[in-house]
């Protein structure tokens, strides 16, 4: 699901086409991006406008013409997905030979060259998790961190390196750009902790990735003789996302150039949603005062979206102030109609996620693929409620998170087994990958439950999926299986899976769905609460927008008035929507499929325990009407029946246990003993088709021995 935007009869190719069919293959404002050489190149390209294929075509047309030496081309972008896509795009063109690297990959490559010839010996490992590096630092400082604050402390690190501050002038930066306090630190402790944190890589001799980016600034601004090698081998520089580029990226950058100002850039200030992490929109928006003969191109023709859908985004867009207003395009759809976007409004939390369920429910039974549907939240919290209800339905899903699926402890493991599996003959491949990961913890069958038992068989399931794509292959054996693993892993190309994706709008940036549900959308989590200033709120107008242009035919936006069933509603849509509401095409709200119900189908949850009577917090308790502590009120006899009732039910049906009734749901119904279908709509897990399909056998188990007599 990469960026798949491309003007019209867009063609894959894969021999050196000639110059004049490279340009007759883009749009007017892509052609004049493809033939700009001489000066500097700064390409404003919104959202869905085919900039990937713009900086492609241009490098292969500089190549076609003569303007540019392959070999002499570095083009960078800031993840690893990103830049195979474009080393793919590249080959398709016939020019194989540029360099498409990240900013870190860049830079390694360089550090491990000069590295024997400025500081001697070999260079340092990498360390391959700065949790363990940061907190071996606030170990020593005797600092007590939870997995929660270490995750806030490693990110402010980060910021600081990529800004370029050192331990002594962290405290005054924090306080001119407004940090707060990281995990309850003020900015002194995190000095310390950054002190410490580089006595503890010195003591183990590794390096970090923000490590590598320094060290190459150093070398190339001490080292002529490192600077004037590296300028003679790349002359030409292509630079995607330029929007998230931070200081230290900046620097490199710039030492890479030298004199030379051989340079195109290609961003978006609308989608600058990573300044906490130190991204800059100034670079772009400051190009052409940066670079005096610059010029500026615009890409505004969007090829992903429908026209209702780029009218909401660009509504959006018309509240911004500041410098996104300064910056901002104005997209223009280049598709037939289709249907407006929707902007729904439920009771409470539950409510819309059994709603968004519902409605998922209904567009997959009319001939769409769970693969084809995403779900975007603000914070990965919210996820919990969504992974429930498609659970409740027998909807797959994947969770797509800051972790990238190679880099997962269960594949990370899991590579590790399949690697020695090939040093054992294998007969059958196939049957080889199921034994190694069955020991991992893959079984057929998926479990009944979400979370990380769900995650984690996700992941290895996913693992099966591609590796049986791979043993399909005549003569594949077990080392085929792991060469190609090992590079998916290297270009991160992560297995697609037949599910609804659940992902932040900030891990959802780059990627794109045929239909898209943005939830959650009330003030309070769009923007966050967490953002106080105008520059704070207006990141939060781009995170939206950025959410928003991930749609490609179908969209709907969508908010709770309360956080639990019963509350008082409190909040109210996003101030983000108000204008998108008073336009006169504005979206209708609309109900979800089927009936219109009112809460969350009439299902009645509980805020105090049952048994012991005290508060209950998680929506799994509420919902169950009793903490995981407390024994249930149902008898052993009457759940074992519902559950053999289960195992049979879903064997006929072919499907796993968990798409009949989930573990909460069947505990519920048997602890709440329902007695009419309107008594069992009651029950949480429990909507109209489970009704349909599973009524009568569920209240004639229920009715006991003397009723069904």
């Amino acid at each position: 699901m990469t960026d798949q935007t491309a003007a019209p009869d867009a063609t894959a190719r894969s021999a050196p086409p000639d110059a004049e069919s490279l340009l007759a293959a883009l749009d007017p404002e892509q052609r004049e991006v493809a033939g700009s050489f001489g000066t500097p190149l700064c390409v404003l390209a919104g959202a869905g406008t085919g900039k990937t294929r713009a900086i492609t075509h241009r490098i292969a047309y500089g190549v076609a013409t003569g303007q540019l030496n392959p070999r002499h081309v570095l083009a960078v972008t800031f993840t690893a997905k990103a830049a195979a896509e474009m080393r793919s795009r590249l080959r398709d063109l016939g020019v194989p030979a540029v360099q498409a690297r990240t900013f870190h990959s860049a830079a390694l490559r360089q550090l491990r060259h000069f590295w024997p010839r400025v500081v001697g010996g070999p260079m340092p490992d990498i360390i391959a998790s700065k949790y363990a590096g940061v907190g071996e630092a606030c170990s020593r400082l005797h600092l007590s961190v939870d997995r929660a604050a270490l995750r806030d402390i490693v990110a402010e690190v980060e910021w600081s390196r990529v800004s370029m501050l050192t331990p002594e002038t962290y405290p005054d930066a924090a306080a001119q750009t407004r940090r707060p306090g990281v995990a309850g630190f003020d900015s002194r402790s995190i000095s310390r902790i950054l002190t410490q944190y580089e006595e503890v890589k010195k003591e183990h001799n590794v390096i970090d990735f923000e490590d590598v980016l320094l060290h190459m600034v150093g070398f190339l601004t001490e080292r002529g003789d490192v600077a004037r090698e590296v300028r003679s081998q790349y002359k030409h520089f292509v630079v995607d996302e330029y929007q998230d580029v931070s200081a230290l990226q900046h620097a490199l950058l710039r030492l890479w150039l030298g004199t030379s100002d051989d340079l195109c850039v290609v961003g978006d200030a609308a989608q600058t949603i990573y300044t906490f992490a130190g991204a800059r929109a100034s670079y772009l928006l400051d190009f052409r005062s940066e670079f005096k003969r610059a010029r500026t191109i615009r890409l505004e023709r969007n090829y992903r979206s429908t026209p209702e859908i780029v009218r909401m985004a660009n509504t959006v867009l018309d509240g911004a102030q500041g410098r996104t207003r300064a910056g901002r395009l104005t997209l223009v759809s280049q598709r037939d109609a289709g249907p407006p976007p929707l902007v729904e409004s439920f009771p409470d939390d539950a409510a819309e996620a059994d709603g968004i369920a519902d409605r998922i429910g209904a567009l997959i039974a009319e001939g769409r693929t769970a693969s084809e549907i995403a779900i975007l939240f603000r914070t990965n919290s919210q996820s919990e409620a969504f992974e429930q209800a498609l659970t409740a339905r027998g909807i797959g899903y994947l969770v797509r998170g800051g972790d990238r699926f190679f880099e997962r402890q269960e594949v990370r493991r899991a590579m590790v087994s399949l690697r020695a599996a090939t040093r054992v003959e294998q007969l059958d491949p196939a049957r080889a990958v199921r034994d190694v990961l069955s020991q991992q913890g893959w079984s057929e069958q998926a479990p009944d439950t979400t979370g990380a038992i769900r995650d984690r068989w996700d992941s290895l399931n996913a693992l099966v999926g591609l590796t049986d794509t791979i043993t399909a292959r005549p003569g594949a054996t077990m080392a085929d299986v792991v060469r190609e693993l090992e590079e998916r892993a290297e270009s991160q190309a992560a297995p697609v899976v037949d599910g609804v994706t659940l992902a932040s709008v900030h891990a959802a940036k780059g990627l794109e769905w045929p239909v898209v549900f943005v939830v959650g959308a009330s003030d309070g989590l769009l923007p966050i609460s967490m953002a106080k200033t105008p520059a704070e709120v207006e990141e939060e107008r781009r995170l939206f927008y950025v959410a928003l242009t991930r749609a490609r035919d179908l969209l709907t936006v969508s908010w709770a008035a309360a956080r639990t069933p019963g509350a008082r509603g409190s909040r109210k849509p996003s101030r983000f929507l108000d204008g998108v509401l008073a336009h006169p095409d504005s979206p209708r709200t609309a109900p979800g499929p089927g009936p219109r119900r009112t809460g969350r189908r009439s299902a009645t949850v509980y805020s105090e325990c049952r048994v012991c009577g005290q508060g209950l917090v998680s929506a799994a308790e509420q919902r169950r009407g009793r903490h995981d502590g407390c024994p249930s009120t149902a008898g052993p006899e009457l759940l074992a029946e519902l559950r053999s009732w289960r195992r049979e039910e879903s064997g006929r049906r072919g499907v796993p246990a968990y798409a009949v009734l989930t573990d909460a749901a069947l505990e519920a119904v048997a602890e709440r003993a329902p007695r009419t279908e309107e008594e069992l709509l009651a029950v949480p897990g429990i909507g109209p088709a489970k009704v349909s399909s599973y009524g009568a056998a569920l209240l004639q188990i229920l009715a006991g021995p003397s009723e069904k007599d």
